[in-house]
């Protein structure tokens, strides 16, 4: 699946923005706004959750920091961030980080078919700020450390496997990974503000624990080609972003989404939507807010990100207005839900059940604008296939 660079800026719940000019052909590009225009449609009034959905969705809170999963013995984690959905029978799990410091690690929430809470519990902890991370084809669950020469771990999401961390992905401030099954590589991304986009190389497809960390290697220009070279240190003695001339720079390095041989991320310091074709080797942009040349961007603080089978990119916002909006095949951007009354927060972890039913999701901080205030919750309804 490919993606124009530039996006119809769409307004749905009150966003209007036309986009302009393009970074990769050197032409004229404006599109007016057409309110209304997005795959499902305005979003309505705040439910009782205070989130504004489109026709047909409905909200539920799963769990909240602090307090028991309903239902369960267990007591959800502070700062819910990253997360990833698991087929387990008929059922399914959601896994979501914790990005506190100290302390960090991982939970899961175990549903039943019909999407009841069955059960809630540790997969990971004693570690350090975990922020995103990324689901591995063998269905493991990659937890990333946000810290300086923070960790990958690699955790069991049923729990049953005690975590493993994996010294050969690199040694740096991770945030997210993405696996690509055809390459054989996991994408890794990079949250400081001179950070670098990298893959890891295993030795053996599906076995973590050695392979060769790579870095991305291109010019100053926001589209092209772009080469890999090896980090020769992965264990950031000195830091990774540092090891090999000519390492393209990325400005706060965030989510990251992998499907058709297109690896999507994020950098939420110049509010970018990026796009490597790895078959083609090749980068470019897939959205800009600087190209905004009328009206509000539709998408601010961009964040964590996933896709559904539909080929929809749903991107998180780290503060902005809330907003998880939706990127669609066909290029237009659109917001698909906003939660009121949490300004002090931001979204995290989206990810939809096997099925593609239903999304999951949190508020880091909830309306307390406190770690301890993280809301995760659940959308249902028709979205498409």
């Amino acid at each position: 699946m490919e993606r124009r660079t530039l996006l119809r800026a769409v307004a749905l719940g009150g966003s209007s923005a036309v986009l302009g000019g393009t970074l990769w052909r050197g032409a004229a590009y404006a599109a007016p706004a057409q309110p209304g225009t997005g795959p499902y449609g305005p979003l309505g009034s705040p439910d009782a959750n205070g989130i504004r959905l489109p026709s047909g969705f409905t909200s539920r809170v799963i769990a909240r920091s602090g307090q028991k999963v309903p239902g369960t013995s267990y007591t959800w984690h502070n700062a819910p961030d990253g997360g990833a959905c698991y087929a387990d029978g008929t059922g399914w799990i959601y896994v979501s980080n914790s990005e506190i410091n100290p302390s960090g690690g991982a939970s899961a929430v175990k549903f039943s078919a019909t999407g009841a809470i069955t059960s809630a519990y540790r997969v990971l902890s004693n570690t350090r700020q975990n922020c995103a991370g990324g689901k591995t084809p063998w269905n493991t669950w990659l937890s990333c450390e946000e810290v300086d020469r923070g960790y990958v771990y690699e955790t069991d999401p049923w729990g049953v496997k005690a975590a493993v961390r994996r010294d050969a992905m690199g040694r740096f401030k991770h945030e997210a990974a993405a696996a690509d099954p055809v390459r054989r590589v996991v994408y890794l991304t990079e949250d400081v503000t001179d950070g670098c986009f990298y893959r890891f190389r295993p030795t053996t497809w599906g076995d973590l624990s050695s392979g060769t960390l790579e870095v991305l290697v291109a010019g100053t220009a926001t589209s092209g080609p772009v080469t890999w070279a090896r980090v020769p240190d992965p264990s950031g003695a000195t830091a990774t972003r540092s090891q090999v001339s000519g390492a393209k720079r990325f400005n706060g390095g965030e989510g990251c989404y992998y499907a058709n041989d297109t690896c999507w991320f994020t950098t939420k310091g110049d509010n970018r939507v990026w796009q490597y074709n790895a078959a083609a080797q090749t980068i470019e942009l897939a959205y800009d807010d600087s190209l905004v040349t009328s009206g509000t961007a539709p998408l601010t603080g961009v964040d964590n990100v996933t896709g559904s089978a539909s080929g929809d990119l749903f991107v998180a916002e780290d503060g902005g207005n809330m907003e998880i909006c939706v990127i669609t095949p066909d290029d237009v951007i659109t917001p698909f839900l906003r939660i009121d009354g949490q300004s002090g927060s931001e979204i995290t972890g989206p990810a939809f059940s096997p099925d593609g039913t239903r999304l999951y999701f949190s508020s880091q901080r909830g309306t307390t604008g406190s770690s301890s205030g993280g809301i995760t919750y659940e959308v249902t309804g028709p979205f498409r296939a």
